[in-house]
């Protein structure tokens, strides 16, 4: 069964768009968009296991430049 979790994501000014396309670089993001509200992007990631999506987040997102702050919501009906 699937692992999927909402990253909600505030970005430094004007980095917004350069956040998203490093995320749709990424594997495992599924979707990534710049939104309007509290977050400025919010993507969708699914993984194999609590520890694949784990590693994307930590090693692979949270290091990309112009990223403040995530917010992580685990999607409790993934695979269903």
């Amino acid at each position: 069964m699937a692992v999927a979790a909402y990253l909600f994501i505030n970005t430094d000014t004007a980095h917004e768009q350069e956040v998203v396309n490093i995320l749709r670089t990424i594997e495992g993001v599924k979707q990534a968009h710049i939104v309007t509200g509290l977050h400025d992007v919010i993507c969708y990631i699914e993984g194999e296991s609590l520890s694949e999506v784990k590693s994307i987040i930590i090693e692979k997102i949270r290091g990309i430049p112009g990223i403040q702050r995530t917010v992580t919501c685990f999607a409790l009906d993934a695979g269903t």
